[in-house]
């Protein structure tokens, strides 16, 4: 006598789905702003919540008196592909930076203080780091009025519940 045992009949799961990201905003530099900022308006416009939270260096992203100036990193920059000493000479960063600049434009990237209108407008929430604005002396009056306000790690954890945290 052959017996048949039954298979299972478990269909697939489909994949869960990313709901919100938090992304942690660490360097000033152009590079170090730019992926924090296109993955944020990727995410809303893919219908994701998402939150910015700038910490360090960083914060100049969002500071009134630096958003507009940020450049290239060219001192120890490995992506840069070239000897740390070249990223030293003046005005190589502001060289590098315009570059970066040129190349945007071209695909429609905007600068940095529309971007970060941008992403604001699109209903990304925007924070300050406390330890750091603490660390560099700063107010809630030195960013721009996006920033919804300066947290602690432990708020900015407790508004990343149950959502995706990013480092970039």
């Amino acid at each position: 006598m052959t017996m048949l045992l039954e298979q299972p009949h478990d269909t697939p799961l489909e994949p869960p789905t990313i709901e919100k990201v938090a992304i942690v905003v660490s360097k000033g530099s152009l590079e170090g702003i730019y992926p924090a900022l296109i993955m944020a308006n990727g995410a809303r416009m893919e219908g994701i919540e998402a939150d910015l939270f700038f910490t360090f260096f960083g914060l100049d992203a969002i500071r009134k008196d630096r958003y507009g100036k940020i450049k290239v990193a060219t001192v120890g920059n490995p992506g840069m592909h070239l000897p740390t000493w070249i990223g030293a000479i003046p005005g190589f960063s502001a060289l590098a930076t315009r570059m970066m600049q040129r190349q945007m434009e071209k695909i429609d990237i905007p600068p940095i203080p529309e971007f970060v209108d941008l992403v604001a407008d699109s209903g990304v929430r925007l924070y300050a780091c406390k330890a750091s604005v603490d660390m560099f002396g700063l107010t809630l009056d030195d960013f721009v009025p996006h920033v919804e306000e300066i947290i602690s790690v432990g708020e900015f954890y407790e508004k990343a519940a149950g959502g995706q945290i990013v480092f970039t």
